[in-house]
């Protein structure tokens, strides 16, 4: 293995070759199974039979933590995020090939809900009601009332159907929030006031985007939104079906719903943004209580096995809740969110006491249960933190360039046409270049503070990134391959200054940290070397071909360590969230100014690292991304998303 200590001249110079073995890989995805031929497993008990006063109590005593525990749990999450790299040698483990037949439904419904369906829209009525893509970036247009229309609107820009594809064996659907291998196991609810021809009386719904409809899972008390939170807001949560991932990606699984959850946070705060709606993580609500808001303590409680099991296990359909967030008007004052967290904490848990409609649907008849994910689901839950506070910051804008060239630049569509056209490509030409001031508009939208002359990369406040409550703790490895003006080789954007001077002195002592050529002050960007790195990028990804035939690839960097032991472990999946926010963000970029891209979760991971010369687990890449100029597969014919073909995929 090459010592990072020696000279690095070019990308070439690192080439990986004799890393690779003499014969095809080793694809160790398969090993052998408990075989369980009973519908389900002994090890599954009810969560109905725990008593919710026994939860309150739990709740609202203090935990203090036990050092000790907290090591061990640190130890495991480790363990979890080293045994899922993949290696050139070795794949993290998962199925030997895919079971077709037990691929799980993309789509839940819960049966006997009352459907309430949400408004669709003419093309002609898409275009108008939608304002300039990068307008969005500078400022945010009047809030509107939540309604219906309104309502439809928002789901309709950020996780519904974007359209159907069909070819002479296969139909399936696409959706505007993306998805690893296009298996979507992020489900969202809507928890809202009364809203006039949805509901009389505040709801919890799951979303079904499908049928772009509701599905009226409970009524909640009248005064809940009057007594927590402003006029005119309501309330979006996510949870995970870890098993729609596992299907196809095995242990991996667990980071790319995570990547996925990151995604869905930035698609619905650009769709809510275009209603002059703000969106905020409430992150110091903890597991019990997202679980209880969306009406998720109705599926058994998994118990994980000691190791992997294959069979019919029905309860690993369960849900896992995610986050929350509070959608509300632009421009609110902080004032208004002096929430006691308490009181909302008690007011959650007594939703056990609801009468909660609909029995979920059976996504697969049979599973196989990858156990190490649901342990470490299990080691990163975030408890209710009481002395947590909710912070809405003054919206920051981002943005480098005048208004005549931003419309140079992206080509006059608007939001929804952005959002509703984004796709996933498969391929890319290998000959489309980029203009240098598109590059660096690009990554001005990356960052998180903003773009304001003298000010520092940091806290995250500026669109979509302010949802987020942290400061931001991931950054992007570029490989530059097809920009016109800029020299091919290695970059750097740093998005978190704070973390410029750790970067420099754990990374390659070779690199140089030169600002490019004509790249504004404000831009925390860096050229690291010179050198066509297209082979490298081909390798580091698994071989894909894409990730060199773009315009730019990257890879994201996260303060991983260093961030699990100072905030706690509950951010090692909120950092995957942070890198879907900035993946949602480059996809969107990338139509916005006419071309394509795709997020890439197959990368072997500790040559990444080697190759920037990182030794330990202080920075780890958690998820690559291509730009570039997409290759349209003539076969594979469009249909629009409403109505569908009536088929579940």
């Amino acid at each position: 293995m090459q010592s990072s200590s020696l000279p690095l001249r070019n990308c070439n110079q690192f080439s990986f070759f004799h890393f690779l073995p003499t014969k095809t890989y080793n694809n160790n995805h398969f090993f052998p199974f408990i075989i369980t031929k009973s519908k389900s497993m002994s090890s599954f008990s009810s969560s109905s039979s725990k008593s919710n006063n026994t939860t309150q109590q739990q709740q609202q005593q203090p935990q203090i933590p036990n050092i000790e525990q907290q090591e061990q749990k640190l130890s495991h999450v480790l363990k979890y995020h080293n045994q899922t790299k993949h290696n050139f040698n070795n794949y993290a483990r998962g199925p030997h090939g895919l079971d077709w037949a037990n691929q799980p439904n993309p789509f839940r419904r819960y049966i006997s809900s009352p459907l309430l369906p949400l408004l669709h829209f003419t093309p002609q009525q898409e275009k108008q009601e939608s304002p300039f893509y990068p307008s969005l970036f500078n400022s945010l247009p009047s809030p509107k009332l939540i309604s219906k229309s309104t309502i439809s609107q928002f789901l309709h820009d950020s996780l519904a159907l974007s359209a159907w594809k069909s070819t002479s064996f296969s139909t399936w659907s696409l959706r505007v929030n993306p998805s690893s291998g296009n298996l979507h196991p992020t489900e969202a609810y809507i928890i809202s006031p009364s809203i006039e021809s949805i509901s009389d009386e505040p709801f919890v719904a799951h979303y079904a985007p499908k049928e772009h409809s509701l599905e009226l899972r409970t009524q909640i008390p009248s005064g809940f939104f009057h007594k927590f939170f402003p006029p005119n807001s309501f309330l979006v949560g996510f949870s995970s079906i870890f098993w729609r991932e596992s299907w196809k990606y095995g242990e991996r699984g667990f980071r790319y719903c995570n990547h996925d959850v990151g995604h869905a946070i930035g698609a619905v705060s650009m769709a809510a943004a275009t209603l002059g709606w703000d969106v905020k993580l409430l992150d110091c609500l903890g597991f019990e209580e997202l679980k209880f808001l969306m009406g998720l303590h109705v599926f058994p409680e998994f118990e994980s096995p000691l190791r992997a099991v294959k069979g019919k296990i029905p309860e690993i359909e369960f849900e896992h809740p995610d986050c929350v967030m509070l959608v509300f008007p632009s421009g609110v004052s902080v004032s208004e969110f002096d929430l006691d967290y308490k009181a909302l904490s008690n007011a959650i848990l007594d939703f056990s006491k609801l009468d909660w409609i609909g029995k979920p649907n059976s996504l697969s008849k049979e599973h196989v249960c990858w156990d190490i994910i649901y342990k470490t689901a299990e080691n990163v839950k975030k408890p209710l933190n009481l002395e947590d506070r909710l912070v809405v910051d003054a919206f920051q804008r981002s943005g480098i360039y005048s208004e005549t060239e931003t419309e140079r630049i992206y080509k006059g569509l608007t939001v929804r046409e952005v959002v509703r056209k984004r796709r996933s490509a498969v391929d890319m030409d290998g000959v489309t270049t980029m203009e240098r001031e598109t590059f660096y508009q690009i990554l001005s939208h990356c960052l998180p503070s903003g773009f304001e002359a003298g000010k520092k990369q940091r806290r995250q406040i500026s669109l979509p990134f302010r949802a987020l409550p942290w400061d931001a703790e991931v950054h992007a490895a570029l490989f530059v391959h097809r920009v016109v003006g800029l020299p091919q080789g290695l970059y750097f954007l740093v998005r978190n200054e704070d973390h410029f001077v750790e970067l420099k002195k754990a990374m390659n002592p070779d690199f140089v940290w030169t600002k490019p050529e004509g790249c504004p002050d404000e831009l925390p960007l860096y050229e690291l070397l010179r050198s066509d790195c297209r082979r490298v990028a081909k390798q580091l990804s698994c071989h894909q071909d894409i990730a060199s035939d773009g315009c730019f690839s990257l890879g994201m960097l996260a303060r991983m360590e260093p961030t699990l032991r100072e905030k706690n472990l509950w951010m090692y999946p909120r950092l995957f969230w942070e890198t879907g926010v900035l993946g949602q963000v480059l996809y969107l970029e990338a139509h916005a100014v006419g071309i394509s891209a795709t997020g890439i979760g197959c990368f072997f991971d500790d040559p990444v690292h080697q190759l920037l010369g990182l030794k330990d687990s202080t920075f780890q890449s958690l998820y690559h991304f291509t730009v570039g100029s997409p290759v349209v597969d003539k076969r594979i014919m469009s249909l629009p998303a409403y109505p569908g073909p009536g088929v579940d995929a």
